[in-house]
């Protein structure tokens, strides 16, 4: 059994997570609410959403749930306005939500991929736009992006989507320089492939986990805690010269 760290400066501290309903997002969720920290999230999915923040507050965690559709800017903003009310200023973010959907290049609109910005990319730069007052305000921050290794490794099947994670890591170099000299921290917690129940009943074949398998150095398939566990370490002080860069979870994925 894995015996995890504790992080005492995440006590109390309000953090924003976003997609926080299921998978890797819950599981960063339930990782901060066991830091004692006071955890807000949004997604889409509101009966999964309120199921897993009445879970927690009935273990005692201080958490709070707004339903959201994060291509709806307004929708967002307003979102976070709730949970500041709720939660207090946040210092910490978590940029999380997104949706790995397979497209065919040749099939793929204007719409869709405009469509497919708004999921995966665009909501990051206008929840970072949200927030960094508060961190201004505080003295500093942490934000942490979700972004993926499958851009650089040329897996195929879904290039808008690929677009949209590769372009992550500039918008957290960017931003990481335009708030430094406020003490606000960016970074990207890139993964691999994660057995999340997403991954598992769409796309997880025992051919492709056994692929999976030999192109990682490790021999385990990763779990969505060893993400969550990245993701304490970067919002924690322990990381307080940690900015700009990328944090691999991916098993010495090739």
């Amino acid at each position: 059994m894995n015996r995890f760290a504790n992080y005492p400066s995440l006590e109390g501290r309000t953090v924003f997570v976003t997609g926080g309903a299921s998978g890797i997002g819950a599981q960063i969720v339930m990782a901060f609410a066991a830091q004692k920290a006071k955890v807000g999230f949004v997604d889409l999915d509101s009966e999964g959403g309120a199921a897993l923040a009445a879970r927690l507050d009935s273990e005692g965690a201080t958490i709070a749930f707004e339903q959201c559709d994060l291509r709806d800017i307004d929708a967002l903003q307003s979102a976070f306005a709730r949970l500041r009310d709720r939660l207090g200023p946040p210092t910490v973010l978590v940029n999380n939500a997104a949706r790995d959907d397979r497209h065919d290049w040749r099939d793929v609109t204007a719409e869709y991929y405009d469509e497919r910005m708004a999921t995966n990319l665009r909501h990051m730069f206008f929840a970072m736009q949200a927030v960094a007052p508060d961190m201004i305000a505080a003295g500093g921050g942490s934000i942490i992006n979700m972004g993926s290794n499958s851009w650089f490794e040329a897996v195929g099947g879904f290039p808008v989507y690929a677009t949209a994670k590769a372009a992550v890591h500039g918008l957290t170099r960017t931003m990481a320089r335009d708030l430094g000299r406020h003490r606000i921290r960016v970074n990207t917690v890139v993964p691999g492939w994660v057995m999340t129940d997403r991954q598992k009943t769409l796309w997880a074949t025992p051919e492709s986990l056994e692929r999976q398998k030999q192109s990682q150095c490790l021999p385990d398939l990763i779990d969505p805690v060893y993400v969550a566990r990245m993701v304490l370490f970067l919002a924690s002080d322990d990381a307080a010269m940690c900015s700009a860069n990328n944090y691999m979870v991916e098993a010495g994925s090739i």
